[in-house]
């Protein structure tokens, strides 16, 4: 054997050994997805919090509030930080009520929600403390963290973006439009995403808050969604609707629409001025 053939044999064999390597020494960078249920604490009240982010993912990464509807941080936002996680995100289920108190019939949420639209600051400071919360993790870009809600939470952190939280953006998901007034330290982003049945948001309140929005030069888009009333996002909306006799439907077209929607609103704000 000449010395072209033996080192032709020995690179073949060096191709094949790395070819066949073992894979419990390679890196997995399969997505992993850790899960944390957490408490936290806002105005002395302690706060039950739900993180989710991909354990395998290198670096740090933009991260987005999730603010439940005023039924409290159940299954189905906490099922939304999940899918927010599947896109890159780390994620948060806000705990707005405390003691992660949940209500399983209109009267019980309105409750528990209505505290919260007769003072708007304590809704903000509520959302400011999971920031401080989900800021705290190393896998958070803290300089990009965004909040989205759904209905109630949708009022939430449009609220709180108007109040000033240090917000790169916020998305409402059928939630009430607030009265609140715009303060100069408006930072956010904005976008509404409207079920153009919604009985609950009058068409005074959109054009009041229209006008407020373009007054202020703000940066916002209003979308809206044929043939969709208020919960439009939530599977469950059309059951409840029904057993209790309010306006309230899934609607799916509306459902994958509005989260397109959302997923171009964070490439955009996500990427700007980084």
């Amino acid at each position: 054997m000449n010395l072209k053939s033996a080192l032709a044999i020995i690179l073949s064999a060096t191709i094949l050994i790395s070819c066949h390597e073992d894979p419990e020494k390679m890196p997995d960078t399969s997505p992993f997805y850790k899960e944390d249920n957490i408490t936290y604490t806002a105005d002395t009240t302690n706060m039950k919090g739900f993180v989710v982010y991909d354990q395998n993912k290198e670096g740090k990464r933009p991260g987005v509030l999730v603010v439940h509807e005023w039924w409290g941080q159940n299954d189905y936002v906490r099922n939304r930080a999940k899918q927010l996680a599947e896109l890159g995100y780390i994620a948060m289920a806000v705990d707005m009520f405390g003691g992660g108190k949940e209500a399983d019939n209109p009267q019980d949420a309105q409750t528990l929600a209505t505290p919260f639209y007769q003072d708007p600051q304590m809704a903000k400071t509520r959302l400011d403390a999971a920031l401080q919360q989900l800021r705290s993790y190393s896998q958070t870009d803290s300089t990009q963290i965004a909040a989205i809600g759904y209905c109630f939470g949708g009022a939430v952190v449009l609220n709180s973006a108007l109040l000033g939280s240090d917000l790169k953006g916020v998305v409402s998901f059928h939630g009430n439009l607030p009265a609140t007034s715009i303060k100069d330290s408006l930072r956010s982003g904005i976008l509404v995403c409207h079920g153009e049945d919604d009985q609950f948001v009058p068409q005074q309140e959109i054009n009041a808050f229209k006008q407020k929005m373009e007054a202020a030069g703000a940066d916002y888009t209003f979308k809206s969604y044929p043939n969709s009333t208020h919960a439009f996002t939530n599977p469950e909306a059309t059951e409840k609707g029904k057993k209790f006799n309010i306006p309230i439907a899934y609607n799916g077209s509306a459902d994958t629409a509005s989260w397109n929607d959302m997923k171009a609103f964070f490439n955009r704000i996500f990427t700007a001025n980084k």
